[in-house]
């Protein structure tokens, strides 16, 4: 696979943490920044995954923006009284 070099700014306290971990994982920092950048990108489309299935459900259902946000209300009002 072949990479490319990119330059990126980070805030010396972001860097320094970011150094820090890597060395304490034994690796470099650039190992470190491509796997925290598939991480971000894998829970995003986690996340996207999520919201779609949820919005295949409301539209199966004929469920409207309005109704979702009512059964959510109605949920978070009935957990909280039996706290």
């Amino acid at each position: 696979m072949s990479t490319t070099t990119v330059n990126i700014a980070f805030q010396r306290n972001l860097l320094r943490e970011i150094d820090k971990t890597a060395q304490a994982e034994s690796r470099s920092r650039s190992e470190l920044l491509r796997e925290a950048a598939r991480a971000y990108i894998q829970r995003k489309q986690r996340w996207a995954d999520v919201f779609a299935m949820g919005r295949q459900t409301a539209d199966r259902k004929g469920l409207s923006p309005e109704d979702v946000s009512r059964e959510i209300k109605a949920y978070r009002r009935s957990k909280a009284s039996r706290q």
